[in-house]
């Protein structure tokens, strides 16, 4: 998978005013201590695994990337083997394998045309997989002193140049695919001091020989690169014979340590992200205002109507009948109120979401802060993966508390059943969709099957530090007090007049959930993007704004609908609230399709099935989390405006 990098901003200071334009530009923190080579010097190469990408009609036809020494494609592997690289956890899960190489870079020593080991045989078979794979447009993927070898293209609208992270494995004319063979490593290089240099930049360009051979023999690495006239073109009915060639240029940059990821981290559209911006901060003004006329006009005049009646008591009005049916024409709310607060069917499901939904939603905004503000290191590969499961391991504690908080409000009892249910309905059915989609990966032998120990080691955190703390957060919320409702509750139900309109259900549900899609949707193009395509996506100071609008919309919106639900004289407004709120995740599906349907082409079911996995799972969460957000701000907009009721 893509290594997500980071927005740069100035300062934490800049997050508080929104409005500052700085946002869309940044920074980041070092995650690692800069290398000094002097010249001569031993650069080492890494290589990661291969990944399809955008083809010409921009569309990606697989969904499976290969390790970089696939038996297939004949890589020249160093002495002794290749070794594994450390990696963090979050790496391990977007699939990064990262592995040494042959490849011999000494630092501002320039070479020609060398040979990367013996000539290699493609039998007929391999040549068909590699071709398929040329004419999928896989890239390999290499690392130098942490940064990835890349292409140069320049931004058509802003005339900006900037270096596409990977190279491609061969090119295809006509209905000819052709293998590059050979690679010019440019490696710009910044000097600190007199015979002291930093990497800063690696470009590669990669050729297609069809006469290269090796001219040397033993540890002689010589090669006599062929006429790139002549392409290496792997024959699929008899042996090819490939020689692996590659030269080195080293060039001075002024570029410093601090900032040789800027060439990287490039910006696509920002006029389209600062136009979705503001269009969904007009719709976020537009809504609070609309919630702020219902709070500060409709119902503190409903309010001291109700209130000066039960002062004054209807008997003593003329034609008090006809007062209090006024009342009620004019809003039905106060009708509900003996029900308002009545535990609603399958409490105990209900609260086990919401306090997922709350681990989820704080694991969320934790990790856009601190991607934001420059904590998470792009030179860290897989930090920010890594990171999003420590957060969710710890806010364990959190999604505890508050199922149990929320189900306390009901008056649940079966509270062992809660104790177990919060910490593993809800990761028991993300982590067996995983598996089941790992298993598809690891059939199509694919790099990014995540390894059998990974998997351990995922259960034993979340046994040895989310189980304990999400069982100590629900015990700590049934030992509070239980806070009193702001009314009583009848002990007969309400008859509830059938809902009629937008008013019923699903066509109130379908209505929320389209104005926070609606906050976050041109975000969500270039996240995919990044997943699919293998991108890099480091505009989090957009996705922070985006959030945030996410969170009011989901809000004001879903305490609109409850609003009109209760004056409806419905009084079920806790499973609404969520389902409400949680819709957007329907529109979030729907979308995912639709970008299936303009981006991908995948060639087999799997590659389908594997996309269509990952994007129920991925609406799966969303409606959790957003669900929560919709579910919170209806109960304190319902406490609120029933607290404010004097009923005897």
């Amino acid at each position: 998978m893509v290594a997500l990098h980071l927005d740069r901003l100035p300062t934490s200071l800049t997050l508080l005013v929104l409005a500052s334009s700085q946002l869309a530009s940044g920074f980041y923190l070092p995650g690692i201590t800069p290398t000094n080579y002097k010249t001569g010097d031993l650069v080492q190469l890494n290589v990661n695994h291969l990944t399809p990408a955008q083809s010409r009609d921009a569309n990606v036809h697989s969904a499976f990337s290969f390790d970089y020494y696939h038996d297939a494609f004949h890589f020249c592997k160093p002495k002794g083997g290749p070794q594994s690289v450390s990696e963090s956890l979050g790496s391990i899960l977007f699939g990064d394998r990262i592995q040494t190489s042959p490849f011999h870079l000494k630092m501002h020593v320039n070479e020609t045309c060398k040979a990367v080991c013996g000539e290699k045989v493609f039998e007929p078979r391999d040549a068909k997989f590699v071709n398929r794979r040329i004419q999928q447009n896989f890239y390999l993927n290499w690392l130098v002193d942490g940064l990835p070898a890349g292409q140069p293209y320049k931004d058509p609208n802003t005339d900006t140049e900037f270096y596409m992270p990977g190279f491609a494995l061969g090119t295809t004319e006509g209905e000819q695919p052709r293998l590059n063979n050979h690679y010019d490593i440019i490696i710009d290089y910044h000097e600190v001091r007199r015979n002291q240099y930093r990497v800063v930049g690696i470009v590669v360009e990669p050729y297609s020989f069809g006469e290269s051979k090796r001219t040397g023999s033993g540890d002689d690495h010589t090669a006599d690169c062929g006429n790139p006239d002549v392409p290496m073109v792997l024959d699929e009915n008899g042996q090819s014979h490939v020689t692996w060639t590659y030269s080195v240029y080293w060039r001075p940059s002024p570029t410093s340590f601090a900032t040789r990821w800027d060439k990287y981290l490039h910006v696509y559209d920002p006029k389209i992200h600062w136009f979705s911006l503001i269009n969904s901060a007009v719709i976020v003004m537009f809504l609070i205002g609309m919630v702020s006329t219902i709070l500060i006009r409709t119902l503190r005049k409903d309010i001291k109507r109700y209130n000066r009646l039960d002062q004054l008591g209807l008997d003593d009005l003329g034609g008090g009948d006809s007062v209090e049916d006024g009342v009620v024409e004019d809003s039905g709310w106060k009708l509900v109120h003996g029900d308002v607060f009545r535990a609603p069917k399958h409490s105990l499901a209900l609260s086990v979401l919401v306090g997922n939904g709350a681990q989820l939603f704080m694991m969320t905004g934790f990790t856009i802060a601190f991607a934001v503000v420059g904590f998470l290191s792009p030179s860290n590969r897989g930090s920010l993966a890594t990171v999003m499961i420590l957060l969710y391991t710890f806010f364990g504690f959190i999604g505890g508390y508050v199922s149990s908080r929320v189900y306390k409000s009901f008056n649940g009892s079966k509270w062992k059943q809660l104790f177990v249910f919060t910490p593993s309905a809800v990761p028991a059915i993300v982590f067996a969709i995983f598996f089941l989609l790992n298993l598809f990966v690891w059939a199509r032998q694919s790099s990014g099957a995540v390894p059998f120990t990974t998997m351990l080691v995922i259960i034993g955190i979340w046994f040895v530090i989310t189980l304990p703390l999400s069982i100590a957060g629900s015990w700590l919320g049934f030992k509070q007090p239980q806070k009193e409702a702001p009314v009583r509750t009848n002990q007969i139900p309400r008859q509830i007049p059938p809902a009629s309109g937008y008013l019923r259900p699903f066509p109130s549900i379908f209505l929320v959930g389209l104005l926070p899609f609606g906050a976050i949707f041109v975000e969500l193009y270039f996240i995919m993007n990044s997943l699919w395509s293998h991108r890099i996506y480091y505009m989090f100071g957009f996705l922070f704004l985006s959030y945030g609008l996410l969170i009011v919309t989901s809000a004001a919106v879903t305490i609109l609908m409850i609003y009109f639900v209760l004056c409806a004289e419905n009084y079920h407004w806790q499973w609404r609230a969520f389902a409400s709120s949680g819709a957007s995740a329907l529109y979030v599906f729907a979308y995912s399709l639709l970008y299936w349907a303009r981006m991908l082409k995948f060639s087999s079911f799997t590659g389908g099935l594997l996309y269509m996995g990952y994007s129920l799972l991925l609406s799966f969460l969303w409606f959790v989390m957003t669900g929560t957000i919709g579910f919170f701000a209806t109960w304190l907009f319902v406490h609120r405006i029933y607290s404010s009721l004097k009923v005897d």
